[in-house]
């Protein structure tokens, strides 16, 4: 999987996509990630990437101009299953489309800021809009940054145990049952005994009942849906 980020910041991306999990990844090649500075795709010798809204309000918008040529520069190399831009108003970010994502194998995302992009970019140059929840960012970047850490660690190869990410929150539409590891007793706070039985029919059962039951009092949007 490839994928192309086009930021007026790259510098917040560099520290959350070079560590960890995403960095193992690019490591054994699985993915690959890059960086682009919009600035780099004007013809402004002052490298401007922004203007005043037409109208009365306030903030400056993201030329349509820098975008259309880094997209168009991007799409002259590789075609892109999807290019995406990261709008408090676009498609609620969940785990079935970032499951759907990490099949892709290129992927553009664009990174809004300031009041946005001029909306020529979102009529003509996007395929998909994606926000990671009903508020708003600075800029586009930190959700560019989550997007592409809950789509790379589903990559086949990615974890370690790829049977780890089937067990995450959401998966099966409902909340994760409680974990727990050594020592089975901590502060006279006890591990439940079914998870020390060694009864794996038992523990998936309970695991179910605690799933739906956490899933009731936490998210119980979720059972409706």
């Amino acid at each position: 999987m490839r994928i192309d980020i086009i930021t007026v910041l790259p510098e917040l991306l560099e520290s959350p996509l070079g560590h960890s999990i995403i960095k193992r990844a690019q490591k054994k090649e699985l993915v690959e990630i890059k960086l682009h500075h919009l600035r780099d795709f004007t013809h402004n010798k002052h490298r401007t990437v922004d203007d005043y809204a037409f109208g009365p309000d306030a903030g400056m918008v993201l030329k349509v101009e820098p975008i259309f040529e880094a997209i168009e520069k991007l799409k002259s190399e590789r075609e892109y299953d999807e290019v995406i831009y990261t709008s408090p108003d676009g498609e609620p970010m969940t785990q079935k489309l970032a499951n759907n994502l990490s099949t892709k194998k290129n992927i553009l995302i664009l990174c809004g800021h300031y009041k946005g992009v001029d909306h020529r970019v979102r009529e003509h140059l996007v395929t998909r809009e994606i926000s990671i929840g009903d508020y708003v960012l600075s800029g586009g970047e930190l959700a560019a940054a989550i997007i592409v850490d809950s789509v790379v660690r589903l990559v086949p190869g990615v974890l370690s145990d790829e049977t780890s990410a089937l067990t995450d929150s959401f998966q099966d539409g409902l909340l994760a049952p409680p974990v727990y590891t050594r020592p089975a007793e901590f502060n006279g706070w006890k591990v439940p005994e079914i998870l020390l039985s060694g009864n794996f029919k038992e523990i998936e059962k309970w695991q179910m009942e605690q799933a739906i039951e956490r899933t009731k009092k936490l998210r119980p949007g979720l059972l409706e849906e």
